[in-house]
């Protein structure tokens, strides 16, 4: 009886041995924290400063010498011989202007004369302006005139800096191709007009000019 009892507690012990074994196998341990919990944080990735905002170049404000020649071309027609020469001209002593006016003047004189224009300022990056000016003028110059002109501007901070009295630069003027330039300048903004038309105007004259936003018969 007793040898039957022991071949039974032995049977048993084995029988929960082997459970135990299997229980263990079928359930392994978790790894890397409870499965059910919540989700690492997703932080961006670190990123650096952002690039600085691009500027436009000082070469995008201005006319190059071909774009000024083209516009000439076009506003003045076939009496624009020699307009290239003056253009380049005055390039080399201003560099490239950032500004011009196309326009039209009439004025006389004797010794002393008067002049009165209007036109349009273009620019690149200010827009488009109209403009009016008028002025005296004194030298040896006599005749009368009804001309285009093309006024070529450097150094020109804003639109409404052209508002205000330009006077004549001594020895500035050139007559190329049935043209003439002459310059003028007021706070550093140097103003060279190119004008062709009928009647005279003999020798370079030394006067101003004076810019306004509206017309005025008042040339001072």
């Amino acid at each position: 009886m007793r040898a039957v009892l022991r071949t039974i507690a032995l049977f048993l012990l084995l029988v929960g041995l082997g459970t135990g074994q299997v229980a263990a196998q079928g359930n392994p341990p978790p790894q890397g924290g409870p499965p059910d919990g919540p989700p690492p944080p997703n932080y961006p990735p670190p990123q650096g400063n952002p690039p600085p905002e691009a500027r436009p170049s000082p070469q995008g404000q201005h006319y190059s010498s071909n774009e000024v020649i083209d516009a000439g071309h076009r506003f003045f027609g076939t009496v624009s011989r020699g307009l290239a020469q003056l253009v380049e001209k005055a390039g080399s002593q201003w560099g490239l202007p950032n500004g011009y006016v196309l326009g039209q003047e009439a004025g006389g004189a004797v010794v002393a004369g008067l002049r009165y224009g209007e036109g349009v300022l273009y620019t690149k990056n200010a827009g488009d302006l109209r403009v009016f000016w008028q002025g005296p003028s004194l030298g040896w110059d006599f005749g009368g005139e009804g001309a285009r002109t093309m006024m070529l501007i450097y150094n020109l901070p804003a639109t409404e800096a052209v508002y205000q009295r330009f006077v004549g630069i001594d020895g500035s003027a050139y007559f190329v191709g049935g043209l003439g330039m002459t310059a003028l300048t007021a706070n550093n903004i140097v103003v060279v007009p190119i004008r062709t038309g009928v009647g005279l105007r003999l020798g370079a004259n030394v006067g101003y000019v004076k810019f306004t936003p509206t017309a005025t018969w008042n040339p001072f």
